[in-house]
């Protein structure tokens, strides 16, 4: 039976294995452009990164806005649930942090995972990166934990 942990922290002690995760999945895999990645923002946001077995295999990060963003698993990883406990936590630090609401900006292909956590779509879809989006929030004061 494989061991999930996530642990959260600043960018100067998870930015190294979030970086290296973030650069497989979305320079690698989707194409995203370096400089669209490393938006300068990480300094001020709580990361938040998935251990299996120890091994860094999902990150995610709050923004001081709560916005959550930078949500990556990697392919071996995908399907065991490491996805919801990121967002899980990053929707208890938020809570935590007294916001009432989380955003998020989807990938058109990801909805129903956002969707299944309580998010609702608002808006047209728009092109981020190349890749389909849109916006997406969740209310904290209506949030029950499941």
């Amino acid at each position: 039976m494989a061991i999930t942990h996530i642990t959260t922290g600043t960018w100067e002690t998870l930015g190294q294995a979030a970086s290296e995760i973030r650069r497989r999945v979305f320079i690698e895999e989707q194409n995203v452009p370096q400089d669209e990645e490393w938006d300068g923002l990480d300094p001020e946001c709580q990361h938040f990164l998935a251990l299996l077995d120890g091994q860094p295999v999902g990150t995610a990060r709050l923004l001081p806005d709560a916005h959550i963003g930078r949500v990556a698993v990697l392919s071996e990883a995908r399907g065991t649930g490491i996805g919801v406990l990121l967002m899980q936590a990053a929707i208890e630090a938020a809570r935590h942090a007294g916001h009432s609401q989380v955003a998020l900006s989807s990938q058109v292909h990801a909805l129903a995972f956002y969707e299944r956590l309580g998010f609702v779509a608002h808006g047209d879809e728009f092109l981020d990166a190349g890749i389909p989006h849109r916006e997406m929030t969740l209310s904290l004061t209506e949030f029950q934990h499941q």
